[in-house]
């Protein structure tokens, strides 16, 4: 069932617990992440970076599997079709394309322009009932060529950010994109206190989800995170089944090379995943 992320997200901060963004790069992907949502019947959101959406595309073609195959395998549970990192331009296309939910990350522009385009953004999406996630303070590492070395969000700027409607609110708190480096220190929980105090019940998104140690996600969602941003585990768990694959020889016996059979353990490996992911952020039988 494909819908806007703002119920599922309200009901999350109510509820203490976190919804998770699996970003998606093929159908493989999708299927998988759909499937074990079902499973465990817990909500999601579906995230599509403006290089995923251009690797599968374009964003229609995105939309148009995405909206099939939840019918088609009688996907019961709440799934928002998500852009992740999007520009003003990628919003736009996104929200033509039929997403229920996009994310426009201003946070490199100055703070006034940033707010003009989210503004307008809201306005458009709230007129068609689509869900809006805006970012203050850059999130560290790199995301389709944005890098940013991760600095945390003015408290100030954000509630100048949540004052305009948004959906849910993203903000830096010492999170970066990727792998953790060994010398990382850590989320910045007074930095979160303070954005929170600002923002009230809006829903807080932390992105870089993959590596941050559970104890701290956990106490993130305590403090207001209602989104927990989940792709390079993902990638990593779905390239470690693959090459398990192939140096076992298996795409050499019959028909193994088959790309069903060849793709086979990755997608498992995806499930798995998402079901540990979903225990931690405690989002299972909150459908």
């Amino acid at each position: 069932m494909i819908v806007s992320a703002k119920e599922m997200l309200e009901k999350a901060v109510e509820g203490h617990y976190g919804v998770g963004q699996f970003n998606i790069n093929n159908l493989e992907w999708t299927k998988a992440i759909l499937l074990t949502c079902e499973e465990l019947k817990s909500p999601a959101i579906l995230g599509v970076s403006e290089g995923a959406g251009k690797y599968m595309g374009g964003f229609k073609v995105v939309a148009a599997m995405v909206k099939a195959m939840d019918e088609s395998l009688g996907i019961t549970v709440p799934i928002a079709l998500h852009l992740d990192h999007g520009t003003y331009e990628g919003a736009k296309a996104c929200i033509e394309a039929g997403f229920s939910s996009i994310m426009f990350d201003g946070s490199s522009l100055p703070i006034d322009e940033n707010v003009a385009k989210a503004k307008e953004l809201v306005e458009i999406c709230h007129s068609k009932g689509i869900s809006i996630e805006c970012e203050v303070g850059g999130i560290g590492g790199e995301e389709d060529g944005v890098v940013s070395s991760g600095e945390c969000a003015d408290p100030e700027e954000a509630a100048q950010v949540a004052g305009l409607g948004v959906d849910m609110l993203a903000a830096g708190i010492g999170n970066i994109h990727g792998k953790y480096p060994d010398n990382w220190a850590g989320l910045q929980f007074d930095v979160l206190e303070k954005i929170q105090e600002k923002t009230g019940k809006l829903p807080l998104v932390l992105h870089g989800g993959s590596g941050i140690p559970d104890e701290q996600v956990k106490k993130a969602i305590g403090l207001g995170v209602a989104k927990v941003n989940v792709n390079t585990e993902c990638q990593l768990a779905f390239a470690a089944a693959t090459r398990k694959y192939i140096e076992e020889g298996k795409d050499l016996e019959g028909k193994g090379f088959d790309p069903r059979k060849l793709l086979a353990p990755g997608t498992e490996a995806i499930k798995d995943v998402v079901r540990d992911r979903i225990a931690c952020f405690g989002s299972a039988n909150k459908a």
